[in-house]
């Protein structure tokens, strides 16, 4: 079992940026892939960014392409997402997800555990 807790999200005006992080603990997750995902109010959970299980692939959403970065540290145990030239629509809760395939997935199906998610909000 793999437990996921995120940190970092807050209020930010756009143009801003933000750093988050998310520990997993349970067992290592260094042989699965990882990705982000945000959820808005009334709406569905959409994808944003992944990584295979060594950081040599990534994959991101169009809305966040040159903006966000995803990265990971196997012996850390740790998943981040770098935000950058925040815009409000970006507001969301965003939450980590771990796959039990090595991939950067982009699918929130392709996913077996999740975290309970940290805010973000941006200020127009």
């Amino acid at each position: 079992q793999v437990h996921l807790v995120e940190s970092g999200g807050g209020l930010v005006q756009a143009g801003g940026s933000l750093r988050l992080s998310c520990a997993a603990s349970g067992r290592l997750v260094s042989s699965n892939g990882m990705g982000w995902f945000r959820q808005a109010p009334g709406k569905e959970r959409d994808f944003v960014a992944a990584i295979a299980w060594n950081g040599g692939s990534t994959n991101y959403a169009d809305s966040v392409k040159g903006r966000f970065t995803i990265s990971r540290d196997n012996a850390k145990n740790t998943v981040t997402l770098q935000l950058k030239s925040l815009k409000p629509e970006d507001t969301a809760v965003y939450c980590c997800a771990a796959s039990n395939r090595p991939y950067a997935l982009g699918f929130v199906s392709q996913y077996d555990y999740w975290g309970q998610g940290t805010q973000v909000t941006v200020s127009s």
